[in-house]
């Protein structure tokens, strides 16, 4: 099998979608012949030309309203925006528009349209280019939010987010972009709305999203040696949410930890824990915790923003408590 970075499998994902499909297109701020600030799209505009690959003025309500109008004109837009703290920006577009015309129109529309936008925090960029907000849209009913963790889900649940007649706003973490793993050859989709589970254990249960799943597997290793067994599982999003898999983790280990870069307030850990309270408190064998970054915004200081991100130090310290 091999080895692709996550930028590398987006990119591969986004040109064999291209290739198989003439109404997928490329749209967004610098993406054409710059490649996207991240370099995610760096060389499309080559291979596709003008036509399928082109640069946006700097407006995100532009580029999400387009993006809808062309979904529902049959055509299937991948548009990026460059930083995801841009989405308020949209949100109108977003929220009101892309998620739910489909039912305000009977079902006579469908917007088969993905918005690719980096989140969290890398680099000190500060309050304005560091948050993870795919929270904000829980209740966004009628578009998917997902948030691969590694190059080969990266890879799958953009082309099945490319090919599914849904919106789905598509959260890339930055600190993941350089991240190297395994993608299988050939076609290779991942479903959406399916969690992954990369490690099994009878103790505890981790539920972790986006860069936080590869430090909660670490804590997990780290906690073995003490003889902890702990089971992580990947969501791989928000919307859908695979509350099952949750549902029966939780139920076999009676101990749940919530990890997330977002902060506690309004971040997905919240739902999960409700929906866990709501259906089987009675196996809890001890309070639900919630690993997250403080309720306050990014400081623009490389040494501040490492304090603020939850480490493997304080996930493994919150599995260790809730088996005390």
């Amino acid at each position: 099998m091999r080895e692709l970075t996550f930028t590398q499998a987006i990119n591969e994902a986004l040109v064999e979608e291209m290739e198989r499909d003439s109404s997928v297109f490329v749209m967004g701020e610098d993406v054409a012949a710059f490649g996207g600030v991240f370099g995610v799209t760096k060389g499309l505009h080559e291979t596709f030309g003008d036509r399928r690959v082109f640069d946006t003025p700097l407006s995100e309500t532009l580029i999400v309203g387009a993006a809808v109008g062309a979904a529902i004109t049959g055509l299937r837009p991948v548009a990026e925006l460059q930083y995801s703290d841009f989405l308020g920006i949209a949100m109108d577009e977003m929220y009101n528009k892309a998620a739910k015309w489909k039912f305000m129109h009977g079902g006579r529309l469908n917007v088969p349209m993905v918005v690719r936008a980096p989140e969290g925090a890398k680099g000190g960029a500060g309050a304005e280019h560091s948050q993870s907000p795919g929270g904000l849209f829980q209740s966004a009913f009628g578009m998917y939010v997902l948030m691969p963790t590694n190059p080969a889900d990266a890879k799958g649940l953009l082309k099945s987010a490319i090919r599914d007649d849904n919106p789905v706003l598509f959260l890339e973490h930055k600190a993941l972009y350089s991240k190297r793993g395994p993608v299988p050859d050939g076609e290779h989709l991942v479903p959406i709305g399916v969690a992954a589970t990369p490690r099994r254990g009878d103790d505890v249960t981790i539920v972790a999203w986006g860069n936080l799943v590869p430090r909660s597997l670490q804590a997990a290793d780290a906690l073995a040696d003490e003889g902890i067994d702990v089971e992580v599982i990947d969501p791989r999003g928000i919307r859908p949410l695979d509350i099952d898999t949750i549902l029966a983790s939780v139920e076999k280990t009676g101990r749940l930890v919530l990890v997330h870069e977002a902060p506690g307030a309004g971040g997905p850990g919240a739902e999960v824990a409700a929906v866990v309270a709501d259906r089987m408190i009675d196996v809890l064998e001890a309070p639900v915790l919630r690993v997250t970054t403080p309720d306050t915004y990014f400081p623009q200081s490389v040494h501040l923003e490492r304090l603020m991100l939850p480490g493997v130090t304080e996930i493994a310290d919150a599995v260790r408590k809730v088996m005390r």
